[in-house]
């Protein structure tokens, strides 16, 4: 399965946080996950893979979900 790619440029950078457009949506990133070079007006390609090896990933993430699960949500209540 191929999905269509996204386009990513720098917009700019705000002290330590790099604004990306992606498909014309914005993105904060801190401006140290940028690839060397890249600066204001930069496109970067972004690549993703599924890792299939991960079984350890895979069984840790499935803990924390039933962690999750069994936790109550604190009881809130709010005026309005």
């Amino acid at each position: 399965m191929s999905a269509d790619p996204f386009r990513i440029t720098v917009d700019r950078i705000e002290g330590d946080v790099a604004i990306l457009d992606v498909n014309g949506a914005s993105l904060d990133v801190p401006a140290a996950a940028l690839p060397e070079g890249a600066g204001e007006g930069s496109v970067l390609t972004l690549a993703l893979s599924a890792d299939t090896s991960a079984d350890e990933t895979r069984s840790e993430a499935e803990a924390r979900l039933k962690r999750l699960k069994k936790k109550n949500p604190p009881k809130m209540s709010f005026d309005l």
